[in-house]
């Protein structure tokens, strides 16, 4: 019988959340390299799928309640080299907040044309295909 080791790091489980014409996007504590701003994520658990770590994550840092609609697509993140799912959700209850004050230090509910003021490197393209048809603009 052969143990396997693996030092690989779980997946990253985004959760992209449009409401009122906007989406959520969250300000992490610790910059990760250049990310600051990014969507509502976090690392996928042993035996869960990508959209159901995107609902508890967001749930864990905002407090809010949302559910999957679908799986927009998956990369490597190029400046973090981890393995990235985003999630298109919606919301069902709740308002967004600092929930999780040692990840987050500020949440905000973003307009199309705002996007690249969070994001100046650009989303991933399914991601912002998807905003592009969600978000008025």
């Amino acid at each position: 019988m052969t143990t396997e080791t693996t030092t690989e790091k779980p997946g990253i489980s985004a959760a992209i959340i449009v409401r009122d014409g906007r989406v959520l996007m969250v300000r992490r504590r610790i910059s990760e390299g250049e990310l600051m701003w990014q969507f509502p994520a976090g690392g996928i658990e042993p035996g869960e799928v990508a959209e159901d770590a995107a609902v508890r994550e967001t749930l864990e840092e905002t407090g809010l309640t949302v559910k999957a609609i679908r799986l927009l697509g998956e990369r490597v993140h190029p400046k973090t080299g981890r393995a990235m799912s985003y999630t298109a959700c919606e919301v069902v209850d709740g308002e967004a907040r600092v929930a999780d004050d040692e990840e987050l230090d500020a949440v905000a509910w973003v307009a199309h044309s705002k996007i690249a003021d969070h994001v100046p490197y650009g989303l991933f393209g399914p991601v912002q295909e998807y905003l592009d048809a969600a978000l008025p603009h």
